[in-house]
């Protein structure tokens, strides 16, 4: 199991359809938070394998609305 950290700039204030959209994304996503600070949200993904991570991380930052991405792998 390979869990893994979104971190997601939005370029627009409609931050609830974002954060439905990213949930709906797929079964791998496990939460979204909307946070302050430097980013908008943080979205957690458990899922099997590192190049479902980066299906994930690729489908949110191609959503209309999202400015950047970081994507984090957690190591333990």
């Amino acid at each position: 199991m390979v869990t893994a950290y979104v971190m997601v700039k939005a370029s627009t204030g409609d931050v609830d359809r974002l954060k439905e959209s990213m949930l709906n994304l797929d079964d791998g996503v496990k939460s979204v938070n909307i946070v302050a600070g430097d980013v908008d949200f943080i979205v957690k993904a458990d899922v099997e394998s590192p190049a479902e991570v980066k299906t994930i991380a690729a489908s949110i930052h191609e959503m209309s609305g999202i400015e950047r991405t970081q994507t984090y792998i957690a190591m333990d």
